[in-house]
């Protein structure tokens, strides 16, 4: 098949089968190698020999992965880490007889497992948008005969007609081209068209392939006959559709919460181990001990954990939904969070994708409404195939006026003189107004219409000026034409190539695709969020590091295709985490950089809006694309922009940031607090002559204060939370759950031992007692924890207050409910009940000094310009 045939190719040449790979440079073979490599010719093939290359090698179409059944996606979301954990707690509070824990547990997981499933299957279809955007019929050659077929049927070594409104079905060379003019966008992703010759190019960039011709571009103007060199998987379009049905490396919040969830199975491993070893060398009841140990292992799990992320990054994408941006996948919106490089086309985000007149200098560069005139008279007058820089001239400022002139002839545009002239008349004289590529015109130019004189000779210096201003307008950025006129006989009535000799330079047309007017605030935004931008472009380093200028991007390093291509992954880690501008780069290098920068610990996100992008959206940790952008690079995103603005980017980080920040609240309270009250029990279960509370109570502790924290997703985030990207910092958050644990601990073995010493209290006073103290510093503390700054200097949401407070007032009052002796509850005593209160507020007195200590100020990760 065609994609095995890939696999044997070889870098610069084809394969035994004789087909390309999408990464051979083909186009820098003559036409006679390249026949020869394919085992054809100019003539194309015969109906046989392409009846058997397509039984042997298989259809001209873009594979795509095979999908995996729902029952294995079933099982790879079942058997993740912190899914097991929640299982198993599910089954431990089944066998308890806690049956409230064992139905919360068990709906959670399934709308959380349901969720994961249904955003997959939506993002299946990411390969398949491509087939799409591929010609459907093609005019082959095929034993001396033009006729149409299936593009599905095109083998390699066919030759096939092309013409103005036809896509491209394969990878191949021009044979024969007549002013052959392609859209590659799809590839490149930029919007100039690009003129197709006959002869094999001398770069191998794909930017300047100049007879290549690629699967999904489209014919602008022109005709011409194209030799297939590669098909199907072998092209590069379906690199692109192989790169998008692979697999995607896990996100960073894939990451992170696996990293998590060991965490969690070695604190409760460690703790039920070390419980069920201390009660059997006291010899304690087996049964009783071994369903303590299984409670407490319940207990040290953040059963609400799923509902508390799904909640708050559902709130959060109502939020961008409600600014106009779409989130398509809700883990999204945590990477948003953690996000610090962001990476950019250029095309369509930081530009307007559309080109427009920039300047119309005359000989001596100052602005001339004259040059304008002479271009929109030329533009206007053209009968051929406008390009798109006729349209910037004839949409540009005011509609100049063609009333007095007639036009009496016409010499059509070509890619031999790469020039289009018109010959006008006013009824004062015949004019001849030439505009082309500047290096054509001026080779036709013998006068100048300069300053001070009608007419002046282009002596040497003067040639040298217009050269000089020609290629300082070309280091900006800009596409520029050349305008020049000549005054014709009174009773010329056509025009011949030799009348374009002894022409009158008259100026320059200069053409950008501009930036958007938000562009540059959009930037100080995100380098306000320190967030590090970086424009990966398929154009030229000249027009990046123009637009970079302009939009106030610091540049601190440029990289090249040619470059990339030459560095092994470790080198190109190294390059990419100090290069701004990475420029001449196809799809597939695309890709490599965001792994190259995601390999130095960075979480990236990518945004772009055509084919050529969608391998780097579906790669990057957080992609990104916008609602008029091509369908395959929808598809692949996770997040849509409903308005091509930068500045959106900016606005969902800082959503992605505070969800983030309110998910790290539940899971350092629940950790830090569950670690600490479940290490104090297992303490005091080896000393105390019973166990100091039930393996229902532990269950029910745990279900109250899950309660309370179910107002967190609508918490306010302090503003310095959101001014730089969070990540999950294993080692400070094993730091804040041991040393808040520990303080917990402390007073919680302090009050065991005044219920003991001072009060004397049997099993059930002591036990109720706990439960009330374990729940009132377990809840209150979460305004402590909740923030960095003093706790009465950041106001808490209302919801997160009214469900704390609700919980812990539920915990209070259960002692004195008709429900106590169900579950092994007394009254308390009055001078019980205000030592209890003494306690818990000491404890948060001491929480509060401590936390900054155990929670400091977040390090900066490896910085990426």
């Amino acid at each position: 098949m065609a994609r095995e045939a890939a696999a044997q190719a070889t870098p610069f040449g084809p394969s035994a089968e004789g087909a390309f790979d999408a990464a051979s440079p083909f186009w820098t073979l003559d036409t006679p190698a390249l026949c020869k490599a394919v085992s054809s010719s100019d003539q194309g093939l015969s109906e046989t020999e392409a009846t058997g290359r397509l039984a042997r090698f298989g259809h001209n179409e873009i594979s795509t992965k095979a999908r995996f059944g729902f029952l294995l996606r079933l099982w790879q979301r079942v058997t993740e880490p912190l899914v097991l954990i929640l299982i198993v707690a599910a089954l431990v509070s089944a066998l308890t007889g806690d049956a409230v824990g064992f139905w919360m547990i068990l709906v959670v997981l399934v709308l959380s497992v349901i969720l994961d499933l249904v955003q997959e299957q939506r993002a299946a279809s990411d390969a398949d948008a491509l087939k799409l955007t591929v010609a459907l019929k093609s005019d082959v050659l095929r034993a001396g005969t033009i006729r149409a077929i299936a593009s599905r049927d095109l083998v390699v070594g066919d030759v096939i007609a092309l013409r103005a409104g036809d896509l491209v079905p394969a990878d191949g060379v021009a044979l024969s081209v007549l002013d052959l003019s392609v859209n590659q966008a799809q590839l490149t992703g930029e919007p100039y068209p690009m003129a197709k010759s006959a002869l094999p190019s001398a770069s191998h960039d794909v930017s300047e392939a100049t007879n290549a011709l690629f699967m999904g571009s489209s014919i602008v103007s022109g005709s011409g006959r194209m030799l297939i060199v590669a098909t199907g998987a072998a092209s590069r379009f379906g690199a692109i559709a192989a790169e998008l049905a692979r697999s995607p490396p896990p996100t960073a919040f894939e990451r992170d919460m696996h990293a998590f969830s060991m965490l969690v199975v070695r604190l409760t491993g460690a703790l039920v181990v070390l419980v069920m070893a201390a009660h059997l060398a006291f010899a304690r009841p087996i049964i009783d001990s071994f369903l303590f140990a299984l409670a407490l292992a319940v207990g040290l799990t953040p059963e609400l954990l799923p509902m508390i992320m799904t909640v708050s990054l559902s709130r959060g994408a109502k939020r961008l939904a409600e600014g106009g941006v779409i989130v398509k996948r809700l883990g999204a919106l945590h990477d948003l969070g953690a996000m610090d490089v962001l990476c950019t086309d250029k095309t369509g985000t930081l530009t307007d994708a559309k080109i427009s007149l920039v300047g119309h200098t005359n000989a001596d560069g100052i602005e001339d409404e004259k040059i304008f005139r002479l271009l929109w008279l030329n533009s206007h007058f053209e009968t051929g195939i406008r390009s798109p820089l006729d349209d910037a001239i004839l949409a540009h400022g005011q509609v100049a006026d063609a009333s007095g002139w007639t036009k009496i002839s016409e010499l059509p545009f070509d890619f031999e003189r790469r020039r289009v002239s018109v010959l006008l008349d006013d009824g004062k004289q015949r004019l001849l107004i030439v505009k082309g590529a500047p290096e054509d015109v001026l080779a036709h130019t013998t006068h100048v219409d300069a300053a001070g004189a009608s007419l002046a000779p282009l002596d040497d210096a003067r040639r040298k000026a217009l050269v000089a201003r020609h290629d300082k307008l070309a280091e900006e950025g800009k596409r520029v034409l050349a305008i020049a006129c000549k005054v014709m006989p009174q009773g010329t009535a056509s025009l011949v190539k030799s009348d374009e000799n002894g022409l009158t330079f008259a100026g320059f047309a200069a053409f950008l695709d501009p930036p958007k007017a938000s562009a540059a605030e959009a930037l100080r935004a995100l380098a306000a969020a320190r967030l590090a931008v970086k424009i990966v472009s398929g154009d030229n380093e000249r027009v990046v590091g123009h637009l970079a200028t302009l939009v106030g991007l610091p540049v601190h390093g440029v990289l090249t295709g040619r470059e990339i291509a030459s560095m092994d992954d470790i080198a190109l880690q190294a390059a990419a985490a100090r290069t701004t501008l990475f420029c001449r780069v196809d799809p597939a290098q695309k890709s490599r950089i965001i792994r190259a920068i995601q390999a130095r610990a960075h979480v990236v996100g990518y945004l772009g809006d055509g084919v050529n992008d969608a391998p780097s959206i579906k790669a990057a940790d957080v992609g990104i694309s916008v609602e008029s952008a091509a369908d395959v690079a929808r598809e692949a995103a996770d997040l849509i922009l409903t308005r091509p603005d930068l500045g959106m980017v900016a606005k969902a980080v800082g959503e992605g940031r505070r969800t983030f920040a309110n998910i790290m609240k539940y899971v350092l309270m629940g950790t830090s607090s569950n670690f600490g009250n479940m290490a104090s029990m297992a303490v005091a279960s080896m000393f105390l002559p019973f166990l100091p509370m039930l393996p229902m109570q532990i269950l029910l502790n745990n279900l109250i204060y899950d309660f309370s924290e179910i107002g967190i997703p609508f918490d306010t985030v302090d503003p310095e939370d959101g001014a730089r990207p969070q990540v999950w910092d294993m080692e400070a958050m094993k730091r804040f759950t041991f040393v808040m644990g520990f303080l917990s601990s402390i007073f919680d073995i302090g009050t065991f031992i005044i219920l003991r010493q001072v009060f004397d209290a049997g099993p059930e006073l002591f036990r109720t007692a706990w439960f009330v103290e374990s729940m009132a510093t377990q809840v209150l503390v979460i305004f402590i924890i909740r923030t960095r700054r003093f706790a009465f200097a950041s106001a808490a949401h209302p919801v997160l207050v009214i469900s704390s407070l609700s919980a812990l007032a539920v915990a209070c009052l259960l002692p004195i409910t008709p429900l106590a002796p169900l579950l092994g509850f007394v009254a308390l005593p009055g001078t019980m009940i205000m030592t209890i209160a003494g306690i818990v507020g000491l404890y948060l007195l001491s929480a509060e000094a401590l936390k900054r200590f155990a929670r400091p100020t977040p390090r900066r990760r490896r910085s990426a310009r």
